[in-house]
């Protein structure tokens, strides 16, 4: 990924807040509550994504109609939905950018969808690494032996999580 370019930074109006945060809840679930504001700013970039500031922070992503967490919004504002967690022999390759193969992978939420965001974490303290895009259901995931299972999007590290504002 190129460097991140910041275009333009406002506040949307509550009717878009309102839409963002409804789109979080059907990724997250009750979970959502931990990211309620009443100052939400949008950052557009040259990146695919497109951020939500919640304090000034890059709390946010939204790709494809669908919003969710940021690895930082993740890390400050825990949940437990749409986790896949990884052994430490996994980690290297993770903080490396590399995509999720399924032997690497220890633990998968039941909430897990095909083609949809999930948090990536390490297996001793359960904090988040990366943002990726689930190849398969839990279920599905869990009956393979090998193979990539998660697309990496976004890791600690990288120019989102960088992002000073």
């Amino acid at each position: 990924m190129d460097k991140i370019v910041v275009k333009k930074r406002h506040t949307i109006k509550r009717s878009e807040g309102s839409r963002v945060q409804k789109a979080l809840a059907e990724e997250i679930g009750a979970a959502e509550e931990l990211f309620r504001t009443k100052n939400l700013e949008v950052v557009e970039t040259n990146s695919p994504f497109t951020l939500y500031l919640i304090d000034k922070r890059p709390l946010l992503m939204e790709i494809d109609d669908q919003v969710f967490p940021t690895v930082r919004g993740a890390v400050e504002r825990p949940f437990e939905e749409r986790r896949i967690t990884v052994d430490s022999g996994a980690v290297p390759y993770v903080m490396n950018g590399a995509d999720i193969m399924r032997p690497g992978v220890v633990k998968v939420s039941p909430d897990v969808k095909k083609d949809a965001p999930c948090v990536i974490a390490e297996e001793r303290h359960g904090k988040p690494l990366a943002i990726g895009i689930s190849l398969y259901d839990a279920a599905d995931l869990l009956a393979m032996e090998k193979g990539k299972v998660v697309k990496m999007l976004h890791r600690v590290g990288d120019d989102i999580w960088n992002l000073e504002l």
